[in-house]
């Protein structure tokens, strides 16, 4: 077997700065970086760094991981994904006194090329994924994670950042130019897959899409809300191998300024079939509720949740139209678009537009 080379942003002295400015390598050197595997992804290339040292060195982590950019994505103007996660490592995770994310070591774009990578803390040995993609996750585990999502969202609840250095407040005239834009993108959607978008499912769209600014109103209140993840799927957590409390979330391209449940939303009714989604759904909004309380946050009631909860599951059938139009593959578009469209029948969103 032919190992891979090397990327050239992370030899030995450049991986021994990186590590010096976290404090975690102060007076040995790192001797020598090796590939130990790497995958692709939909959206990204990520590498598995072993790293070995001369000198005083505990502490200093033996592997890492790199993430960057697939090539065909980089210089791509209208995708911002990996300058988001840059961003959410430098404004938020960085911010925050709780470990809920991997730690990064690093977080560099290039504003000329919009190159971009990250440096990563390696869990392998401690955490690990509940279940291989596209199988949920049993009760526990879910629970587990609600309750780390709680967690993280109660830090950024309200919080005075939120719109100012965290994130950003879409104004009206940028809603309504949202609003065009995804109008744009269920034309070209819709063009791309003729008949299999039933004439029931493009007049629930153009309805959203008519309703849009009315809908947005819970949005412009900019009250009871919090950082959320954007690609909050139960795959996108790390468990601790001790069973512990000691969850982390990472993959943050899609974070922004919003509500709490618009990631409950896409964990649940956008990725469950309705048996186990009917099963498991009213059990895990009380679980993360109850979370929410017991950190603290205070003036939002479990109607409040549902309510939300519903205008989310409405807005997210757009998900499944921006996954199809970025080139994600059909396996991951339609499944969500069928689910997403059970949950809206089963949960009366349609009345929302009314």
């Amino acid at each position: 077997m032919i190992a891979e080379p090397l990327p050239s942003a992370v030899g030995p002295d450049r991986l021994a700065e990186v590590l010096g400015r976290a404090g975690v390598l102060q007076h040995g050197r790192v001797s020598s970086v090796e590939v130990l595997h790497s995958r692709t992804t939909v959206l990204s290339r990520i590498t598995r760094l072993r790293l070995t040292y001369e000198g005083n060195v505990s502490g200093a982590p033996s592997s890492l991981f790199l993430k960057t950019g697939l090539p065909e994505r980089v210089g791509n103007a209208s995708w911002d994904a990996g300058r988001q996660e840059v961003a959410f490592c430098t404004d938020v995770a960085a911010a925050m006194s709780g470990v809920l994310v991997p730690r990064c070591f690093e977080a560099t774009c290039d504003a000329e090329t919009r190159a971009w990578r990250l440096l990563l803390e390696d869990l392998t040995d401690s955490h690990f994924i509940a279940t291989a993609w596209p199988l949920p996750p049993g009760l526990d585990e879910c629970r587990t994670i609600l309750r780390a999502r709680a967690r993280f969202q109660a830090t950024w609840w309200d919080h005075p950042r939120l719109g100012v250095s965290v994130g950003i407040w879409v104004d009206d005239e940028g809603m309504d130019r949202n609003l065009q834009r995804f109008a744009e993108q269920i034309g070209i959607f819709a063009d791309r897959v003729g008949d299999q978008l039933s004439r029931d499912w493009r007049n629930l769209f153009d309805r959203l899409i008519a309703e849009g600014s009315r809908l947005n109103t819970r949005y412009r209140s900019h009250r009871q809300m919090t950082v959320v993840q954007g690609d909050a799927h139960f795959w996108n957590c790390f468990l601790p191998r001790d069973a512990g409390d000691d969850v982390r979330i990472f993959d943050w391209d899609c974070w922004r300024a919003d509500i709490a449940a618009d990631d409950l939303a896409y964990m649940v009714a956008m990725h469950w079939y309705p048996e186990r989604r009917r099963l498991m759904e009213r059990s895990l909004l009380d679980c993360y509720h109850t979370a929410l309380l017991q950190q603290g946050v205070r003036g939002y009631d479990r109607q409040a949740l549902d309510d939300d909860y519903r205008l989310s599951v409405l807005w997210q059938i757009a998900t499944p139209v921006w996954q199809a139009n970025a080139k994600i593959p059909p396996v991951i578009w339609w499944n969500n678009l069928e689910r997403i469209m059970l949950a809206v029948n089963d949960l009366g969103c349609r009345d929302l537009l009314a």
